[in-house]
């Protein structure tokens, strides 16, 4: 069921944050008229384990904030993580899509101002579906356009990605990690590892790790909330941990890093130095 997208230039997304393609909120640096695109989605992704054969109801919550009823239409796409964390939609089945498993509720909504609205979708697994992963979105989409006042003044929409992971029987992430390195994120030194993933799920690190750097400073660390997709190797930056109000620690390389990091009931351990 193609549609053309309508280009959007608010997102919101996990990374996922994302990853996702949701978290926060993207705006054009000019003034925004009109209502325009004007919705809260919870929650920002699904993470669902589902049965060959049967159907697996999920309900996602659209809340219009605008002062005038909000207009929406929903629909599926299937997405890519790119290798600088970013996500494509595209309404052209993937090879392996697993769309046609999926059944929404409705494809055009109207909310009224200040409403919430509680939306349905399902997922099929036909009968011997074999272990694997369905991945897809659930697109929602403002057809109330804001007026951009700028150098031009043009009509823009919005649209909101919500992601869902549907794992089918027992497939699941195997991480290990392929290597260490120091790069440089938003201008400033990172330390970096590059995780692989031989499984047939997406995975996710988690957990603290302790640090020490060149000048003797001591700090804990944690890695960025990013999906590691099935058969693929992702840099994950892994960023000491700020306390509400503080400002983030000033790393000094070559950094020691050791400790271990979670994904689902596993541990991956890591001690490394990092050294430009």
């Amino acid at each position: 069921m193609p549609h053309a997208h309508l280009r959007a230039f608010f997102a919101l997304r996990h990374a996922l944050p994302g990853w996702v393609c949701t978290g926060a909120l993207a705006v054009l640096p000019t003034s925004i008229q009109a209502q325009g695109f004007a919705a809260y989605i919870t929650p920002p992704r699904f993470e669902v384990q589902a049965t060959p054969g049967q159907s697996l109801r999920q309900v996602l919550e659209i809340q219009h904030v605008g002062s005038q009823k909000g207009n929406y239409r929903i629909y599926t796409s299937d997405w890519t993580l790119q290798s600088d964390n970013s996500v494509t939609f595209s309404d052209e089945l993937a090879a392996d899509s697993c769309r046609p498993w999926v059944a929404i509720e409705r494809r055009e909504l109207t909310i009224e101002p200040g409403a919430r609205y509680r939306y349905r979708f399902e997922i099929t697994p036909p009968p011997g579906t074999p272990a694997r992963e369905c991945r897809f979105a659930i697109m929602v989409e403002g057809l109330d356009p804001a007026r951009v006042q700028g150098s031009f003044n043009f009509p823009v929409g919005g649209r909101i990605g919500v992601i869902v992971y549907a794992t089918i029987g027992d497939a699941a992430p195997q991480l290990d990690i392929a290597a260490t390195r120091v790069t440089t994120v938003n201008g400033k030194r990172a330390a970096m590892i590059d995780v692989r993933n031989r499984g047939n799920a997406h995975g996710r690190l988690e957990g603290f790790v302790n640090a020490i750097d060149a000048t003797g400073a001591r700090f804990e660390m944690a890695p960025a909330d990013l999906p590691i997709m099935p058969g693929e190797t992702r840099g994950i930056a892994i960023s000491p941990v700020v306390e509400d109000g503080k400002p983030a620690p000033e790393i000094r390389f070559p950094l020691t890093v050791k400790g271990s990091f979670e994904w689902g009931k596993n541990r991956l351990p890591l001690d490394a130095s990092f050294t430009p």
